[in-house]
This record gives C-alpha cells, sequence and structure tokens, in this order.
C-alpha cells in the first residue's frame, strides 16, 4: 500500500477534534503522513498522539475556554435559533477566510493529497476549489441534511408520518431555508464570493454535507432518521470515538463503593458548559443521600466547589473520569447531550437521560427520545425532580434497555477506522485517476 499524505483540519472544540484522533492515529500506524491543522489547545494532545501539529496563525481561536471573552455578546441570545445563528456565523462561517489563509501556507511545505475535517469546518469548500484535492467531511455529529421527509435541522423537532405533520414539516423546512437561516446562508456565500467561488444553493446545513466530495458518518443507520433522499457520497462508518492507548490504567478506584449501592449513576454536561447549575447541581439535588451512587465528572469546572457543597458519601465527583471504565457498569447516563458521550453511551448498551438544546445538542437529543435510548427533558436546566423521575423511569421500564441492547448490536458490525481508511485511499486514488484521464484527453486534443 502506498503512503498518502492527509491533512486533517478540525474546529478547536473538543467535540471536534477528540472523535478524529483515533482515525487519525491509525492513519498513521498504517504508514501514511498524517499532520493536523487545528488550535493551540490540542498541542498536547498531539504530540501525545506523534502527529506534528500546524498550529492557527490567521485565524482566531474559538474554543470553550475563549468564546465568552471572544463573544461576549452572546449571552445575550436565548432561544436555540437566536444562539444557533450566532454561533453559524460568527464561530464557524466568518473563521473561513481565516483558516483558508492558513491552510493554503500549509500546503506550500505539505502537498496533502486529501484533506479530512469534522463537518463544522467552513474552509473545506474553499480548499477544494483553490486546491483541487479531494475532502472528507467527517459527521462528528447528527446528519444535517435537509430532507423531504424530516423538519429542518437545527430545531431539535423529530419526523412526523401523518398527512397534516408533512405539510408543517414543508412549511418549516422553507421557513429556515428563506428565514430563519437565510442571513447565515447568505454570510457563507460572501465568503465564497471572495475567493472567486460562485454561490451555493440550499441552506448552511445542506452545505457541509452536498460541497463534500465524502461523507463519512460517525454513527448507524439505527440512530438517525430515515431519508428517502439522503446523498450517495455519505456513508456510515459506525461510532467515531476519541482515541485510547490501550494501557491497562488499572482497577477502577471507586469499585468498592459499587457493593454499598443499588445502582449506578454517570453525570456529566461536558466541557463547553460551564455552568453546574444547568446540569450537574439539579442531579446531585436528586441523588443525594440515596441508595445510588452517583459518579459525575465536571470537566473541569467547579470540581472542588461541588465537593465541599455535596459531601454525601454516595456522591463522587472528578474533573474527568474514563467513560471506558465507568460506563460498562453504570445503569444510566445523565448528560446535556454531546455527541461523543452519547455514542460511547450506546456502544456500552446504557440508556440515556438527556438535558441540552444548544450546540446542537437538541439535534442529538432528540432522536434519543425519538428511538426511546432515554429520556429528552428537552431543556437546558431540569429540575431535581424531573431528573430523579426520569432517572427512575429509565431504570423501571426495560424499553430503554431493550433498544440500546439492540443498537449496540448494530454498533458492534463496524470496524470504523478500517473502513474509514477504505473510503479515503478509494477516494485518493478515484480523483489521481480522474486527474491523470483529463491530462490525457487534453493531451489528446491540443495533439
Amino acid at each position: 500500500m502506498k503512503a498518502r499524505k492527509i491533512l486533517f483540519a478540525t474546529m478547536p472544540l473538543d467535540g471536534h477534534f477528540n472523535p478524529l484522533t483515533s482515525l487519525a492515529k491509525h492513519l498513521l500506524q498504517q504508514g501514511h503522513d498524517v499532520r493536523w491543522y487545528t488550535g493551540n489547545i490540542f498541542t498536547e494532545k498531539l504530540k501525545k498522539l506523534e502527529i506534528p501539529h500546524y498550529r492557527f496563525q490567521k485565524a482566531l481561536e474559538v474554543n470553550q475556554h475563549t468564546i465568552d471573552e471572544l463573544f461576549p455578546e452572546r449571552h445575550k441570545y436565548k432561544s436555540i435559533v437566536s444562539k444557533l445563528k450566532f454561533d453559524i456565523d460568527q464561530v464557524f462561517v466568518l473563521r473561513a477566510p481565516e483558516y483558508t489563509a492558513d491552510i493554503l501556507k500549509i500546503y506550500k511545505e505539505f502537498e496533502f493529497e486529501v484533506l479530512v475535517y469534522d463537518n463544522a469546518f467552513p474552509a473545506a469548500q474553499i480548499i477544494r476549489e483553490k486546491l483541487h484535492v479531494p475532502c472528507v467531511s467527517m459527521g462528528i455529529m447528527p446528519l444535517a441534511e435537509f430532507s423531504v421527509d424530516l423538519p429542518p435541522t437545527g430545531m431539535g423537532l423529530t419526523p412526523s408520518s401523518s398527512f397534516w405533520g408533512r405539510r408543517k414539516q414543508d412549511f418549516l423546512r422553507f421557513l429556515a431555508t428563506h428565514v430563519l437561516f437565510k442571513h447565515s446562508t447568505q454570510q457563507y456565500n460572501k465568503v465564497l464570493a471572495q475567493f472567486q467561488i460562485p454561490p451555493v444553493k440550499g441552506t448552511i446545513f445542506d452545505i457541509g454535507v452536498k460541497q463534500a466530495d465524502l461523507l463519512l458518518q460517525s454513527g448507524v443507520p439505527g440512530f438517525e432518521y430515515k431519508r428517502s433522499d439522503m446523498s450517495a457520497h455519505v456513508k456510515f462508518v459506525g461510532p467515531l470515538l476519541p482515541f485510547q492507548t490501550g494501557q491497562n490504567i488499572g482497577e477502577f478506584k471507586y469499585r468498592e463503593l459499587l457493593k454499598r449501592y443499588k445502582k449506578v449513576i454517570l453525570a456529566t454536561q461536558g466541557t463547553v458548559e460551564r455552568d453546574a447549575e444547568k446540569l450537574l447541581v439539579p442531579t446531585l439535588e436528586a441523588f443525594k443521600g440515596t441508595e445510588y451512587l452517583l459518579i459525575v465528572t465536571t470537566g473541569g469546572s467547579k470540581t472542588q466547589e461541588l465537593r465541599k457543597r455535596y459531601p454525601q458519601e454516595n456522591i463522587v465527583i472528578e474533573d474527568f473520569i474514563d467513560f471506558t471504565m465507568v460506563m460498562p457498569i453504570a445503569d444510566v447516563y445523565v448528560s446535556n447531550g454531546g455527541y461523543g458521550g452519547v455514542l460511547l453511551s450506546l456502544q456500552n448498551r446504557l440508556p440515556m437521560v438527556v438535558a441540552g438544546v444548544h450546540e446542537g445538542k437538541n439535534e442529538i437529543n432528540a432522536r434519543i427520545g425519538y428511538f426511546k435510548l432515554g429520556i429528552n427533558l428537552k431543556t437546558e436546566t431540569p429540575t431535581p425532580r424531573q431528573v430523579r423521575e426520569s432517572v427512575e423511569k429509565v431504570l423501571s421500564d426495560n424499553t430503554y434497555q431493550k433498544n440500546v441492547n439492540q443498537l449496540g448490536e448494530e454498533f458492534g458490525r463496524y470496524d470504523t477506522n478500517v473502513t474509514c481508511e477504505r473510503y479515503i485511499l478509494n477516494l485518493i486514488t478515484q480523483h489521481k485517476n480522474r486527474h491523470i484521464a483529463s491530462q490525457a484527453l487534453e493531451s489528446m486534443l491540443s495533439a
């Protein structure tokens, strides 16, 4: 097998970077020249992965630590749609020229043969047009492509099969395309115009799907709404999950506690959400001093404060916990719906209670509720009673466990890294063959 030059490019956000680390490491171990363009926040992780890191030069680094400082006005946007529109414009679309400038400079010293990027990375279409290299979009969130069978992406709505329900979906898609997200699409087309690239049609959500040469979707068909018009270049590849060293990290240090408690609940609200009052505090309030062992990971936010506030024996609070150690012994996963954690939960056949609506979590959580893999509370700020009653329902109703078991079996049928590698290498070969054929045709015509 010929070694290929592969550049990964991701937004400087955990949920965009981490899911691709296992694939990148796999490609590196297969002998390919793998390098990565992303923010400085991931310097140490890439050093440990032994992958060369191209840091941001022109690009503004917007991540979970800097977003509120860079955009203090973001807090003014309270509704799901208004906040989503703000994030699309400021965090993604308007960063595209900066990313493009950096990558064009990288190409001068590293002529990569394919660009592999998270599906929210906004500069891929420009790179594709300017450098004529194939681009592989990695679907690190639920498939966003609009469909005649579905309500519009971004609102966290589930499909309807009734006549009037489908008519409502038709209207909402029109509203989303021509009113709600029209400005974001126009903003993106203005960016394209800066590079003499014709405008694209459709919505901002379709662009990332339709403009890629290939979209490798994290997850499985069983965790996605059925579409009669899904693009042919969308391929499900199983769960894209962070790289694990495979080293023996020892016994789970709280294992002795398990013997004293009826059930184990794992709770987190990821690393982007810094306000522990939204989900962690209601969950702690719901289960402090109960017969359940509650294991909470804060993502490094207010860990010590929460420990002092909740000193109960049945509560464990840590900055970070290895989910691969905890999920196999947990009974319910309480989270705000980060896609990576959700996929890992499904892989471990662990039912969920989810509460999150921003940063696209409404779409993830809507699927959890729709497929009855857990309970979607449809809020960012549940009450302790809501959390407690939902966990109790998931534990008492075998439907949820049955459904996650079935989906876990589907997950097990995928060898994600090998599948992705095959698709990526085939695309490179096809692209080069087309280029050779095109050159031969030009030579014949000019003879």
